[in-house]
């Protein structure tokens, strides 16, 4: 293994991390009610091929095809008893297309319901299904693991704790989801703030911390959102992957407006602001991350 540490690189440079899987999908032929998940065993090549894009586009971080990955999640297209399988060739897949030339983030998403009392899942359940999804990341060759998009402070701590569990020095990312709760507040859809969202990650053991996604939050809500990341994580490096643009319905189809121009301006503001990994999320494209791969890199 020739790649450097991620930490340590990270700490002389910030990062490009790549841009939305799930958009890729779509543009190849995805089908609302299908498991993603199983692209990896039934059209790796697809999968393949995105990674791929990204790596062209200049992305250093590539983000395994398991979002929906966990045993829990799995179960309701009835593929439960497959998540180590198909993480694990999830995480070969990425890791062929990477080689040595950038990192590979286990990707762990949200479960999909409410942990207890709002819900019927424990946190015991949920660290379960967790650890089984990450064990098969890491036996595929995941540099780190990113629990993202998590909106419950509870369910970020699992994935943290699950991590920890299959591999104590494993780094673990962990990035909410975040609205705009008031002008420049913003909170989880659970109600945490930007403050307690950092907070209980890192406590847990996350290494790096930040946000992907958020709901109809623009370019300008994400810089701020940066910044308010930055001050509360305290010297913890920050990643934010912001969407392309806020969302707009056309017809039946949800479109994002940002261009490749206006996610890299958007770059330059997220480093000003201390952010240290900048990628994508729903909307982005190979062609919006090689603007914000150029725009970390040369200014």
């Amino acid at each position: 293994m020739n790649r450097p540490d991620l930490l340590k690189e990270l700490a002389t440079r910030p990062l490009v991390c790549d841009g939305a899987m799930g958009t890729q999908l779509l543009a190849l032929g995805f089908k609302s009610g299908e498991c993603a998940t199983l692209w990896n065993v039934d059209r790796p090549a697809d999968v393949r091929a995105i990674h791929d894009a990204y790596l062209a586009a200049g992305c250093e971080l590539i983000t395994t095809n398991t979002f929906g990955g966990s045993s829990i999640a799995l179960d309701r297209h009835g593929l439960a008893a497959r998540s180590a399988e198909l993480n694990e060739a999830a995480a070969k897949i990425a890791r062929e297309a990477a080689g040595d030339r950038a990192w590979v983030l286990g990707d762990v998403g949200p479960f999909g319901d409410f942990l207890e009392p709002f819900g019927e899942t424990t946190a015991e359940a949920l660290r379960e299904s967790f650890r089984l999804q990450i064990e098969g990341l890491l036996a595929g060759g995941a540099d780190a693991v990113l629990v993202e998009t998590m909106s419950d402070p509870a369910e970020a701590v699992a994935g943290v704790e699950a991590a920890k569990e299959v591999d104590g020095n494993v780094p673990v990312v962990v990035t909410y989801a975040f609205q705009e709760a008031g002008p420049g507040v913003f909170k989880t859809m659970m109600g945490t703030s930007v403050e307690e969202a950092v907070s209980r990650a890192v406590a847990a053991g996350a290494r790096m911390v930040g946000a992907n996604c958020g709901t109809s939050l623009d370019l300008g809500d994400y810089v701020e959102l940066g910044k308010q990341l930055a001050a509360a994580a305290d010297g913890t490096p920050v990643v934010v992957q912001p969407n392309a643009g806020a969302p707009r319905m056309l017809g039946e189809e949800t479109v994002y407006d940002a261009t490749p121009g206006q996610m890299a301006a958007a770059a330059r503001e997220l480093l000003q602001a201390g952010v240290r990994i900048v990628g994508g999320c729903c909307g982005t494209t190979p062609e919006h991350l090689a603007a914000v791969a150029s725009a970390v890199r040369h200014g």
